[in-house]
């Protein structure tokens, strides 16, 4: 078992392994072995190059250690269910420094999954909280541009390379595969299949 630690911070003038030396003293608590990833990069985005390296390397049974949800993610609630949907498909355990509810390991007995269900509420809420946060600072610079005249233009979907990543999950391959294939990033194989899901009910 790996504990893996994951750091961010949103700008490269930021430090992202402030938290670092912290974690890892704390991750002695679980394991010998550490693995340590760090972004510099907005928690709103999906895709994240060392998330998605530990995503790819992690192991079944491995700890997901971060400083607090902000630093995992920021996401939208429809992004957040993909990082969750991943987290859960690599059997990760996600440990959250400054949740204490976290920290102990539970039993598959009735108050292990009384103690799990409260985990992932608790876990859903501050996430949601630290993407309200960030649509706050968000509107507040929109606010601005729109003030001094700036209009942005919004990015078209790639209709072919949607349809490639449903063609080939048809086929049987795994989203990494898939991933690959097509040139994108996993959670944009996770988007797009879970946006077809939703029209094809």
């Amino acid at each position: 078992m790996t504990v893996r630690i994951y750091v961010r911070a949103s700008t490269k003038e930021q430090d992202a392994e402030r938290a670092l030396p912290d974690l890892v003293k704390f991750a002695k608590e679980y394991g010998d072995t550490q693995a340590h990833y760090s972004d510099n990069y907005s928690g709103t985005k999906l895709e994240r190059k060392d998330l998605n390296r530990l995503l790819e390397e992690a192991q079944q049974g491995d700890v997901l250690l971060v400083e607090s949800v902000d630093r995992l993610s920021r996401l939208k609630q429809d992004d957040f269910a993909i990082l969750k949907q991943r987290i859960k498909d690599k059997g990760l355990r996600l440990v959250v420094a400054d949740l204490p509810t976290t920290h102990a390991k539970f039993n598959d007995d009735m108050s292990g999954q009384i103690m799990k269900v409260i985990n992932d509420m608790l876990i859903d809420l501050l996430a949601t909280m630290a993407q309200l946060d960030n649509d706050k600072r968000i509107e507040r610079i929109k606010q601005g541009l729109e003030r001094s005249g700036y209009k942005p233009t919004g990015k078209k979907a790639d209709t072919a390379k949607h349809d490639r990543i449903i063609e080939l999950n048809k086929k049987g391959l795994t989203k990494e595969e898939i991933a690959k294939a097509v040139g994108c990033g996993v959670a944009t194989v996770y988007r797009v299949l879970d946006k077809a899901k939703g029209q094809a009910v």
